[in-house]
């Protein structure tokens, strides 16, 4: 698949989920430098990489683990001198971070699955395989579990969600977005993913994720947020704000057919961190707070937009 075939399959949401998000970034700066047959000037490279990494950020700019995984791809290029030693830094980097990608949700549902106990009712929202890993790896070791997912409007991917549960054979409940406080007094532990975790603990994920932390904190059930630390912001440390990107109107409704009424699409929100139980990492279950200690731990710390050019 080329760069713009990926990019558009993310911009257009066919590829969803912040780690498939990373991945499928990785992977398409990993096909650019494959096929790309510019010679062997290396300034001209340099160039046409910039390019190929500004055209697949721009696919999704509020999504740091896409930009953390590009990046990830990039790391060292610079400090080859060929372009061909360039192309397979960036091959090495790309399969690097899928790998590590891969396996820190492996730990993830490992973590999450003992926070379950049999005969619990599980709430989630979207689609997040974090998420979703130790519930299925809970039912597959004989725990009996009941999910309630929402359809996560207006791109209902919650649906997917349901369907990737029934196929595990998870039992299974599709709710409306609106009705997670009516069905939280079932739940027993929530369960979501993560696009953007900030610095102060901060988390920024699909609309509607907020709704449910605080229905969750009201009734007193753990709200568990799983991601990767690939989703960690390191550029929240230096003050920038996560921005809440807004999509086209027309996946609402067709504005045609409301004249003079506006719309609002957006698609996050933040849940603060005295609403989160806990963030489940591949180094284990940290309190949001902890989110700073784990940037520290994967980027050094803060690093400003005109420092980190590749």
């Amino acid at each position: 698949m080329s760069l713009e075939e990926m990019a558009k399959k993310i911009e257009t949401m066919e590829i969803r989920g912040a780690g498939r998000i990373a991945r499928a970034g990785a992977t398409g700066i990993k096909d650019f430098a494959l096929e790309y047959k510019g010679g062997d000037d290396v300034a001209k490279f340099l160039s046409e990489l910039r390019k190929a990494r500004d055209f697949m950020l721009a696919t999704r700019p509020t999504a740091v683990s896409l930009r953390n995984a590009v990046y990830y791809t990039l790391r060292g290029v610079k400090e080859e001198k060929t372009v061909q030693d360039m192309i397979n830094r960036i091959v090495k980097n790309a399969d690097e971070f899928i790998a590590l990608s891969e396996k820190a949700l492996e730990k993830i549902g490992k973590i999450a699955e003992k926070r379950i106990q049999s005969g619990y009712n599980i709430m989630t929202t979207c689609n997040s395989h974090a998420a979703l890993a130790g519930i299925i790896r809970a039912h597959k070791s004989g725990k009996k579990v009941h999910v309630f997912a929402t359809e996560s409007r207006p791109k209902q991917q919650g649906f997917i969600t349901a369907r990737e549960l029934a196929k595990e054979g998870v039992p299974v409940t599709l709710i409306c977005d609106s009705g997670v406080r009516h069905h939280m007094r079932m739940v027993d532990v929530c369960f979501v993913g993560a696009d953007t975790v900030c610095s102060n603990g901060a988390v920024i994920n699909k609309i509607g994720t907020s709704q449910l932390a605080l229905a969750a904190h009201e009734a007193r059930v753990p709200f568990y947020v799983c991601a990767e630390s690939f989703k960690f912001s390191q550029l929240t440390m230096s003050g920038e704000l996560v921005e809440i990107e807004e999509r086209d109107w027309s996946e609402i409704a067709d504005p045609k057919d409301f004249p003079g009424v506006k719309f609002s699409n957006p698609v996050f929100d933040a849940t603060p961190p005295e609403y989160i139980s806990g963030i489940i990492t591949e180094f284990g279950v940290i309190p949001a707070y902890a989110a700073y200690d784990i940037i520290i731990k994967q980027f050094g710390g803060f690093v400003f937009e005109d420092e980190d050019e590749s």
